[in-house]
């Protein structure tokens, strides 16, 4: 273990957790990463190797088949693995948010449905808010859901679903208008519907489509997808919760836990781009004598170490604020914020200490420049998380003249 980014009062059992997850990220997942990322592969034997640790249930209750942990646990694990590849973080998380939708606001039928082969990586969640022209504006969703009889007919196109090909089950934001006069707000007519459909691409359930794989910069390795409804029926067992109208809250809800999943994700690229950076800077010699002892490049090296540990702390502090049953989303926007800005911040500085060589695909610099940008976007962009910020300390810090 280095001396950054670590966590004072862990439990043995959560150590004996993430040292496993640790040195399952260094046998399993750093040999082969760039390799598969550079094929844009899709990490079965990673994925199967997470599913034996039992990482897909880590935050399922026992009582479901999971191991019942908390956020804290599950960030921390997240960063390990966002250290190794962040593509396998966000094939995790996708899962994972749809279980915390599960455990905190699905019926009994629900939760007794799916967490237990959700813990076991049975069946594999997604999750989808954004439509192509949505972006963080929630509100202005089109995709509709009308009630017919015992069944709801789904219409409408969503983006940027992370697992969407891989998945089994996706949770799916739609507006549901029935019931509620004209002058409802916008986000009190929203529904999450549970989706089940078969892994895969094309047609994968009769009025359900995922067109294929979209072709990104960088993320690669995971598939992300649209998802077409037209005229595709979903039983109203089938929304989440049992009742409609609470879709925007339940998902909001899953963001934010999605935020310090981001933020721990951001954790892991920069711990990983500062052990490449002072790594690479002891072997190079320019001037006759090592990169690292240029005092130029000793200051990037502090300013990098800085950052990755003052973005592990946030993290840390946002996940446990969330597991103390606190309202955590000031702390979660601005572990988000600050995580994904010093990553790409600290990406840099590792790629320019490599010169060159960091330009190059032989160099893992590389692939992590490609993969930081993912970080400022994910979950709300930089500027939603400093509009979030913003109104909660208006709130906290209200003028009282």
């Amino acid at each position: 273990m280095s001396r950054l980014a670590q966590t004072a009062g862990l439990t043995d059992i959560q150590r004996e957790i993430l040292a496993t997850v640790r040195d399952f990220v260094d046998k399993e997942i750093l040999p082969v990463a760039t390799e598969l990322e550079h094929r844009d592969e899709y990490p079965t034997r990673i994925v199967d190797g997470l599913r034996e640790l039992g990482l897909f249930g880590l935050m399922i209750p026992e009582e479901y088949g999971g191991l019942g942990e908390s956020l804290l646990t599950y960030a921390l694990c997240v960063e390990e693995i966002a250290r190794g590849w962040m593509s396998v973080s966000g094939i995790i998380n996708t899962h994972f948010i749809v279980a915390y939708l599960l455990k905190q606001h699905g019926t009994e039928e629900q939760r007794a449905t799916f967490l237990p082969r959700m813990a076991a990586g049975e069946v594999r969640g997604a999750f989808s808010m954004s439509e192509p022209g949505l972006g963080s504006d929630v509100a202005a969703i089109t995709s509709k859901g009308i009630r017919d009889g015992d069944s709801y007919v789904l219409n409408g196109q969503k983006m940027w679903l992370t697992n969407g090909g891989t998945s089994s089950l996706v949770a799916v934001l739609c507006r549901s208008d029935e019931g509620h006069p004209e002058d409802t707000a916008p986000h009190r007519s929203m529904t999450t519907f549970l989706v089940e459909k078969e892994p895969g691409f094309g047609e994968v359930r009769p009025g359900l489509t995922i067109p294929g794989k979209i072709d990104k910069m960088g993320y690669k390795g995971v598939d992300t997808t649209e998802l077409i409804m037209d005229g595709l029926r979903i039983p109203a067992n089938r929304v989440l919760g049992g009742a409609t109208g609470r879709g925007f809250y339940q998902m909001m809800d899953g963001v934010e836990v999605g935020r310090v999943n981001v933020a721990a994700r951001g954790c892991g690229v920069a711990q990983r781009a500062f052990e490449l950076g002072v790594s690479y800077a002891q072997q190079r010699h320019t001037f006759g004598k090592p990169i690292a002892q240029h005092q130029a490049i000793q200051f990037k090296l502090a300013e990098m170490a800085t950052k990755v540990e003052a973005a592990h702390a946030m993290m840390v502090n946002a996940a446990r604020k969330k597991d103390s049953g606190e309202r955590n989303d000031l702390e979660a926007g601005m572990a988000k914020y600050l995580a994904s800005e010093y990553c790409k911040e600290v990406v840099e500085d590792a790629f320019r200490i490599h010169g060159g060589y960091g330009f190059s695909k032989e160099y893992e610099i590389e692939r992590l420049y490609r993969e930081a940008p993912m970080l400022l976007i994910g979950e709300g962009t930089a500027e939603i998380q400093k509009m979030i910020i913003g109104r909660r300390l208006l709130e906290e810090y209200r003028f009282q003249g």
